[in-house]
């Protein structure tokens, strides 16, 4: 086996409710989180060595912070740990997603590491889904990469169909949303006393009732990231602006957010009149759904 390769799509919350703050600091949640398609990627190649290194490149390469900090290496370490393996990895990161923008680009990052060196390293996959939790909430839903429920502080994720891939355009400003203000300016208001999953979880028969059902739901973290980051503000504006808008929503703690569309061409055009008014702001149309 020379090498493997693996793309680590963006994932978008399409709602996130967040209950009350619990004695360990972290929150129960429940989300319906999807995936972009194969046009909006990290991309992540693994071949065999006799040690673990990381070689990161791409347009966010800097943002993505030192090497021993990246989230592919530890969940590379961990795995090692875990199955008892003495075998190493040469790793190379394309980094096409923004850093700490709640599109959990680190943690698709992470869960394709973990799938690529289980392959490589023929050993169980139970240690992938074992150390999964241990890197981010997000990393085991990236692992599973379907459109599922999100539960827990993210280790219940439980599969479920959407009727087809939707139609999006993700923009973020730029502006730096770190999660732990975010969670905590939730906590100071008195955030998730009325936190409760929902169960059962409804049957959609198209992609318009689906939408429709989306639109009475919310981000319990969009308010605080709003206060924190007014960019968010102007980001949901244009969005809800844009010809053929049927939702749109902060993604995440931020400061990504996404506009659901009647048709891809909307997304696109959505995108020009976009990167003509707000160049330095990223942007991407895609189609959302199962990870590529």
């Amino acid at each position: 086996m020379t090498s493997l390769k693996a793309m680590a799509a963006a994932k978008v919350n399409l709602f996130l409710h967040v209950g009350l703050a619990k004695p360990n600091g972290r929150h129960d949640l429940d989300s319906l989180v999807v995936f972009s398609d194969d046009h909006l990627c990290d991309y992540l190649e693994a071949e065999p060595a006799g040690a673990l290194t990381l070689e990161v490149s791409g347009p966010f390469a800097v943002e993505a912070g030192t090497l021993d900090d990246n989230l592919v290496l530890r969940a590379a370490r961990a795995l090692q740990a875990a199955s008892g393996t003495g075998k190493g990895a040469r790793l190379t990161l394309k980094k096409w997603l923004p850093v700490a923008a709640g599109i959990g680009g680190g943690s698709s990052d992470a869960a394709a590491a973990v799938r690529l060196l289980t392959t490589l390293w023929e050993i169980d996959p139970a240690h992938a889904s074992a150390v999964a939790p241990t890197l981010g909430g997000d990393v085991p839903v990236a692992l599973a990469g379907a459109a599922s429920l999100m539960r827990g502080e993210g280790e219940r994720v439980l599969p479920v169909q959407i009727p087809s891939r939707l139609p999006a355009l993700l923009v973020n400003p730029g502006a730096a949303c770190p999660t732990g203000p975010v969670f905590r300016a939730f906590d100071e208001t008195g955030g998730g006393s009325a936190f409760a999953e929902i169960d059962p979880f409804p049957y959609f028969s198209d992609r318009d009732q689906l939408t429709d059902w989306l639109a009475a739901q919310r981000n319990d973290l969009e308010a605080p990231a709003m206060a924190l980051v007014p960019e968010i503000v102007e980001v949901l504006a244009f969005l809800r602006a844009q010809r053929g808008v049927r939702l749109a929503r902060m993604s995440g703690s931020g400061a990504t957010c996404f506009a659901l569309f009647d048709a891809i061409s909307f997304s696109e055009m959505a995108y020009v009149i976009l990167k003509a008014e707000k160049p330095n702001w990223w942007a991407a149309p895609c189609h959302l759904g199962a990870a590529p």
